[in-house]
């Protein structure tokens, strides 16, 4: 350790040496010149110095200085009933708190325009309870240098008002009066052109003193100026708006519901189940869920029903002559089945399927025109004695016959429309006082039917009246067989 200090002091001494050495190699001249570099440096520094201890004197000031004003002034960034708190004395919050009170009124501001509170409708006052004081009394003067640090802060002052003033003034005011608000409105499915359309929600100005009250007496304590009833969510707002998805979606899903189109098939007319018929079955409700009104289908299908069926309803009929007759009852015709065609329109509609189709029929005739007796049918008359066969508007037959017997009241029923319920061949008629063999029998009307009558040598004229027969139609059996040949079942037998 010694030997090492040793090393370095000579080399300190070595040093020194060396800059005196070089000193007294310079000129006079550059002696002079480097000492008064060194006098400069000198003053510089000690300007730097002073100037420094003048900066330290001048902040110490300021800040004594401060400490001072914000022991008598606040410094933070505060307010109190709307008033701004910094730089303010005691004495000077107060005055303007008060000054406030007496001039003081509150902007509400609606939808449709605004109205104002003042200090004298609610009675306010401001009744001084040294909150202020303590305020500063709390506020560190030491600390005034982070004024610029501090965070907004609204205090409370003791402002009082007749609340139940404040309350009737607030069920006053014109946009609180039920007769002029207008209530909200969710956004909802429309029919329009054509397809379902989503129509927006509407806002109104609906207003509750529940929503309203609260708003305005928190201002009034706050002494704020103006308040927004609208910003202040007082407003009734829709629940369903048009942006929403689940409506989106429900659109969709109606539209393509109505993209159907079924047709009934009437022979000579159709009736259609459009999307404009099915648009008024949909019944919207709760949670964006629809459902076809089973009632309103089913008073479709009576309607459909009350224009179409002809089962035993009075229809007019032209004879063989061209006259024109009207025919009531029988069993001939349509009548739709509603219940089950009721389910089956349903089934359609949901499975999204256009077809033209028929209703489920309960009975049903030969021809669905509006003349549903068409131009295949039996005539029959009673006078004439006569049956006339028309196939597709053809007369394939025309035949005397003998009717029932009309002195022992076996007349056959006539005035109306039947339909042949069988078709047999080498059939045995049984009754009371008879037992017959028969090559063809057309029942058209329980035991009253069109057959062969070989045992009958002539017919036609007057024979029915004492002669005839138990009420069916007696026929050569040569012109029956071309009657069996042409008739089928269901074919439509008029008598008349």
């Amino acid at each position: 350790m010694k030997k090492k200090s040793y090393n370095v002091n000579r080399s300190l001494l070595a040093c020194r040496l060396s800059v005196n050495i070089q000193i007294e190699e310079l000129t006079l001249e550059q002696k002079i010149r480097l000492r008064q570099e060194l006098n400069k440096q000198k003053q510089v520094d000690a300007r730097i110095r002073k100037v420094i201890l003048i900066i330290i004197l001048v902040i110490a000031a300021v800040y004594a200085a401060g400490c001072f004003y914000y022991s008598r002034h606040f410094y933070g960034n505060g307010a109190v009933f709307g008033i701004e708190m910094q730089n303010q004395t005691v004495e000077e919050m107060k005055a303007q708190i008060q000054e406030k009170i007496d001039g003081y009124q509150l902007t509400v501001v609606t939808r449709d325009g605004t109205e104002t509170i003042t200090a004298d409708q609610i009675s306010l006052k401001y009744s001084d309870q040294g909150e202020i004081d303590d305020l500063l009394e709390e506020q560190s003067a030491a600390l005034w240098f982070l004024m610029f640090a501090t965070v907004d802060e609204d205090y409370d002052v003791d402002v009082e008002m007749d609340e139940d003033m404040l309350g009737d003034v607030v069920r006053s005011l014109s946009c609180m009066q039920e007769e002029d608000m207008t209530a909200p409105t969710d956004a909802y499915l429309d029919y329009e052109d054509g397809s379902f359309v989503i129509c927006a929600e509407t806002y109104g100005n609906q207003l509750t003193y529940e929503a309203v009250y609260p708003v305005i007496r928190d201002s009034v304590y706050e002494g704020a100026n103006e308040v927004s009833l609208e910003e202040q969510s007082c407003y009734t707002e829709p629940e369903n708006y048009q942006d929403n998805e689940a409506l989106t979606a429900e659109c969709e899903q109606v539209n393509r519901l109505i993209s159907v189109e079924i047709t009934y098939d009437f022979g000579d007319r159709t009736m259609v189940v459009d999307g404009s018929v099915i648009a008024e079955w949909i019944i919207f409700g709760d949670d964006y869920t629809w459902e076809l009104d089973e009632g309103a289908v089913a008073d479709y299908v009576y309607e459909m029903a009350y224009e179409t069926d002809t089962f035993g309803l009075s229809r007019s009929f032209t004879t063989h002559s061209g006259s024109v007759i009207t025919l009531k009852g029988g069993d001939y015709g349509w009548c739709i089945n509603q219940s089950e065609t009721t389910a089956e329109l349903l089934e359609l509609i949901e499975a999204g399927e256009s077809v033209t189709t028929e209703p489920v029929y309960r009975y049903s005739g030969i021809c669905r025109d509006t003349n549903d007796i068409g131009d295949s049918y039996v005539e029959i008359s009673i006078s004439e004695q006569t049956m006339w066969v028309y196939r597709d508007g053809e007369c394939v037959v025309s035949t005397p016959v003998v009717t029932g017997n009309s002195s022992r009241g076996y007349d056959t029923p006539s005035g109306g429309v039947w339909a042949v319920d069988a078709r047999i061949t080498d059939y045995t008629l049984s009754g009371q006082d008879y037992n017959t063999e028969v090559s063809y029998w057309l029942p058209f009307n329980g035991n009253v039917g069109i057959h062969d009558a070989t045992w009958r040598s002539s017919f036609g004229g007057d024979i029915y009246k004492t002669n005839g027969s138990h009420g069916c139609i007696n026929t050569p059996l040569t012109a029956m067989a071309v009657v069996y040949e042409n008739v089928q079942i269901g074919y439509p037998v008029v008598v008349y």
